[in-house]
């Protein structure tokens, strides 16, 4: 575990869909994970700014986001970057997951948010990315 917040990275253009995916997700989605800090990103130009930034530990993207959509922005950042962070995608309807796949999303979250599962979804991608601890 580190000393440091774990930065994740929330896109949409809805300040409510941002708010829902921070509150379900919480600020320690894990006791293994620690504490985690958001950054809200309204535009393509505030993630491609964040994801430059080298500094993101997770991203979830709105897969409604308008007008460009989180799914067609978690491809191209995973097809253009060497070392793209993992990227979760939100989606309206179960039916969409499909979608998420396409888009290389190493996990989805589906509306409406269950507190538990978002969590348990963020953390488990957090773990893969963290370096085993010996």
């Amino acid at each position: 575990m580190t000393s440091e917040p774990l930065k994740i990275l929330v896109l949409s253009h809805r300040a409510d869909v941002r708010e829902a995916i921070i509150t379900a997700i919480g600020r320690r989605p894990a006791a293994d994970i620690g504490r985690v800090s958001y950054v809200e990103a309204e535009t393509v130009a505030d993630v491609l700014a964040e994801m430059d930034s080298g500094t993101v530990d997770l991203a979830i993207f709105d897969g409604e986001a308008q007008p460009t959509g989180g799914m067609g922005l978690a491809r191209q950042l995973k097809n253009e970057l060497d070392e793209c962070p993992p990227i979760v995608v939100s989606v309206r309807r179960p039916d969409d997951k499909w979608l998420a796949t396409w888009s290389q999303a190493d996990a989805v979250l589906v509306h409406p948010l269950d507190p538990i599962a978002a969590a348990e979804t963020v953390a488990e991608v957090l773990r893969n990315r963290l370096p085993a601890t010996a």
